[in-house]
């Protein structure tokens, strides 16, 4: 029998964002990250002393993800930026970019990531203006070298990626197609198999981020439908969460015991009637679990010449 709920609503992070998206829970730091989009931000919360920051960046950003600690290491994250993969430092500034595999193309941009459970950073793009772009948009795995590798194709926005526990599947979604599929991954090639779909989304619904907890479930923001479900092994729904905004984003769990829901959303489009309807549209929102535990986030492990 079920007993996973989905328990108060502790604390919203008066953010505001644009666009909120890629929440990350930092374990050592104790710590949530989370990015806005279109202000080109990267904020901090700090679950010790509620402390909020935000660090302006030099262009606007996809996602991103921790690099593994290391001796000598001048950058802390792995980045898809608008224009490609690089590394970064929040607090010295300094960047490196790794690799740029649609810069060329008129209307795209990097949009969201993650590292799996081999310590890879694999970020895919989106179609932003379909008017001045005749290429559709990609999911990429950075490799030990630091270049782009093409994974899936023929896509308008990527989104929702994350893996089981065991890594060997990935799930993905093609948020306009309202559809969350999943693939087979063998990690010795980088490659995947056959797409299986998961789930579907209500034709209101764009799938967007998505995490899984340690019991294997995948938990996923329903943009446009003001929700988060969560997804038994086998796509059916285990339980939904209704919130006060209608553009949730993306989702982690974290917190000292891994039994808090962080949620991100967006004020982007609403209206001045809808954002009257939503005081807290663009908020980060922290909820209890009760019967969840989460999974600490992989860090992503390039090699040691690319930190330098």
């Amino acid at each position: 029998m079920n007993t996973a709920t989905v328990g108060a609503l502790l604390t919203s992070i008066a953010s505001q964002n644009i666009l909120g998206e890629n929440v990350l829970w930092h374990h050592e730091d104790q710590a949530i990250y989370w990015i806005d989009i279109e202000a080109a931000l990267l904020q901090r919360y700090s679950l010790t002393d509620a402390a909020y920051s935000v660090f302006a960046l030099p262009q606007r950003i996809g996602s991103f993800a921790f690099l593994q600690p290391g001796p000598q290491q001048d950058f802390q994250l792995i980045v898809a930026f608008a224009e490609g993969f690089a590394l970064y430092n929040p607090q010295t500034k300094a960047l490196k970019w790794l690799s740029q595999p649609e810069v060329q193309l008129a209307g795209h941009r990097f949009n969201d990531g993650r590292v799996n459970r081999q310590g890879e950073f694999w970020a895919g793009t989106m179609v932003e203006n379909a008017a001045i772009s005749d290429t559709q948009a990609a999911l990429y795995r950075l490799d030990a070298t630091g270049q782009a590798q093409p994974v899936l194709g023929s896509l308008c926005i990527s989104n929702g990626l994350c893996w089981s526990l065991d890594g060997r599947t990935l799930y993905h979604a093609d948020s306009p197609k309202h559809q969350i599929k999943q693939y087979p991954y063998d990690a010795a090639t980088g490659t995947v198999g056959d797409a299986v779909l998961f789930a579907d989304t209500p034709h209101n619904a764009h799938p967007d981020g998505s995490t899984i907890d340690a019991a294997g479930y995948l938990w996923n923001a329903h943009w446009g439908a003001g929700k988060v479900v969560r997804y038994r092994p086998d796509g059916s729904i285990d339980l939904e969460l209704t919130l006060p905004v209608s553009q949730p984003s993306s989702v982690a769990i974290g917190g000292p015991n891994l039994d808090l829901l962080f949620i991100t959303s967006s004020r982007l489009g609403l209206s001045e009637a809808q954002l009257a309807q939503q005081p807290l549209a663009g908020n980060l929102f922290i909820y209890q679990l009760h019967g969840v535990q989460g999974v600490l986030e992989n860090h992503c492990d390039l090699s040691p010449q690319w930190l330098l």
